[in-house]
């Protein structure tokens, strides 16, 4: 929220120096211990290595925990959108909820909007903090800059006024929260919209399934120009067979094949200790290829072996959302608080996800007990065997909480909780949820039936363009020449009584407005009527 480069440095190291400090303070008193006692004598490099070994002991905490939620519910995912109805069911509860904070988000903007309006009206131009409010005019969304810009007077001078203006680190607050107001208003507006098209899209698949011509037949158009190549090979009946006939059978056999990944590496997270009998079995698929000097099947096997833990781990970091202030939003709306505490969880996952690869497979020295060469992991972040209460017990033994973590995700225990707690998670037995299917239905149907009526418009324009476009001018000429004649004719019989009757049809109308003006009101109070009013001597 600062308004210059100093400000903006001296406001992180506060912030960072709390955060740290801790970490500090505890390291401190860890190496004034170890500088103490006199069994220790600790070199520069086993105190290096000790240091690393801390960072990854937090690290592999976080890695047990994120993979197995990632081991469990990647397969389930997958399984679940073959269901038919179960990605819309859960696409109708995800607008019932992004409405809600998009709501919030909108109410939120209109505080800080308001809070803004006051401010820049009080301090003008001459004042020397309007600088400050000009940059945070330049933050704000564009209507309310131009509604902001019309009650601005330059002439009149406030100095004189004895006015209590804000201070420069309440600007700088009030910075802080219109940044994050306006990302917050544009991620929900562009995640509503994404949203949108997800629920129209899988609406259409389930209206195209009971189709007779198998082809695929779209509600709305699409917004963006579609690749000519694309357009070509994926025709309608191609998505047909691929949405509503394919696509089901194609997540089953992935779902089945990813559950047998999982249940391999959760194997091996509990036996790779076991170095007689090697019971890993990506031990033993690396040892059958080490026999053989195949080296090309070493590379593929640690490849897919990597590429799966990392699926599973880094998967997980972009499903955490801790209070709508650390998650990672699609379409770059990602805040850049967000993005600075998932690199940082990226950069703290990784060195212990190849140690746990190396002990996977038995690489590590640390776990086969052999003098063989040390990996290049080995070489740069030192060997375990300095720390042994860490090496030979939380390294070999923690892993096996996977399993626990695999069993309460399957069940859903954590969503569970959630729910009690008050937030609203999505579960198929919950009278909230289907409460909140039914207003994300109501949502998306309204906002359906406004996109029809904004295409048929548009059609109708079009349309009309294309029939009427060539007589245009002469349609303008004649209907401005028709005005003219009509404005006369009602200035003509502006004075005449009675001239709100009038109406300018020809000359039948002019006629019986003139046997309306001539003509005498009935008077049914009278002793008797005559039979033709116009023959009467009494006048209006």
């Amino acid at each position: 929220g600062g308004f210059s480069i100093t400000g903006k440095i001296k406001t992180a190291l506060i912030e960072n120096a709390i955060y740290y400090g801790t970490y500090l303070l505890i390291f401190g008193a860890f190496l004034i211990y170890v500088a103490v006692n006199p069994n220790f004598n600790l070199q520069w490099n086993q105190l290096q290595t000790i240091g690393i070994a801390a960072a990854n002991t937090w690290g592999l905490f976080l890695l047990v925990l994120l993979l197995g939620y990632g081991l469990v519910e990647i397969p389930r995912s997958h399984w679940n959108g073959a269901k038919r109805g179960y990605l819309l069911m859960k696409t109708y509860f995800k607008a019932a909820k992004l409405m809600t904070e998009k709501a919030d988000a909108e109410e939120n903007l209109e505080d800080i909007m308001e809070e803004v309006r006051k401010v820049s009206e009080s301090i003008k131009y001459n004042h020397p903090l309007r600088k400050c409010v000009d940059t945070i005019l330049k933050k704000c969304p564009t209507e309310y800059q131009e509604r902001m810009g019309r009650n601005m007077d330059d002439y009149e001078d406030f100095d004189e006024r004895q006015n209590s203006y804000p201070s420069e680190k309440s600007l700088a607050k009030l910075h802080k929260q219109v940044i994050y107001s306006v990302q917050r208003h544009r991620r929900t507006q562009v995640q509503w919209q994404i949203l949108l098209e997800q629920a129209f899209y899988l609406e259409d698949v389930a209206k195209n399934e009971s189709s007779a011509t198998r082809q695929f037949v779209h509600t709305f158009h699409s917004q963006e120009p579609e690749n000519k190549i694309i357009q070509y090979f994926y025709t309608p009946t191609v998505e047909w067979y691929w949405e509503c006939l394919l696509r089901p059978w194609f997540y089953r056999v992935l779902a089945v094949v990813l559950a047998t990944f999982s249940v391999i590496v959760v194997w091996s997270e509990c036996t790779f200790f076991s170095t007689k009998p090697v019971l890993s079995l990506f031990a033993v698929f690396i040892q059958l290829a080490e026999k053989t000097y195949n080296y090309i099947y070493i590379e593929m096997a640690c490849f897919l072996t990597i590429f799966f833990l990392s699926i599973c781990v880094y998967s997980t970091v972009f499903r955490i959302r801790v209070f709508n202030y650390y998650y990672l939003a699609s379409h770059h709306q990602t805040d850049a608080y967000s993005l600075l505490f998932s690199g940082m969880l990226f950069c703290r996952l990784t060195p212990p996800l190849c140690l746990n690869f190396l002990g996977l497979t038995h690489m590590d020295a640390t776990i086969s007990h052999k003098n063989t060469q040390p990996t290049a992991y080995t070489s740069i972040m030192g060997s375990m065997r300095v720390l042994s209460f860490i090496a030979d017990g939380f390294y070999i033994y923690y892993p096996m909480l996977v399993v626990i973590l695999c069993i309460a995700t399957y069940f859903s225990l954590g969503t569970r909780c959630l729910n009690l707690l008050g937030f609203q998670q999505f579960m198929g037995d919950s009278e909230m949820t289907s409460d909140l299917i039914d207003e994300g239905k109501e949502l998306i149907r309204r906002e359906k039936r406004k996109r029809q009526r904004q295409e048929e418009g548009e059609n109708r324009r079009r349309e009309w363009k294309e029939r009427y476009g060539n007589r245009d001018d002469s349609t303008r000429s004649r209907a401005v020449h028709t005005d003219q004649k009509e404005s006369s004719f009602s200035e003509t019989n502006a004075n005449r009584p009675l001239s709100k009757y009038t109406r300018s049809n020809g000359r039948t109308e002019r006629d019986r407005i003139e046997l309306l003006q001539d003509a005498e009101p009935l008077d049914f109070n009278a002793d008797s009527v005559n039979d033709d009013p116009l023959e009467s001597d009494s006048g209006r």
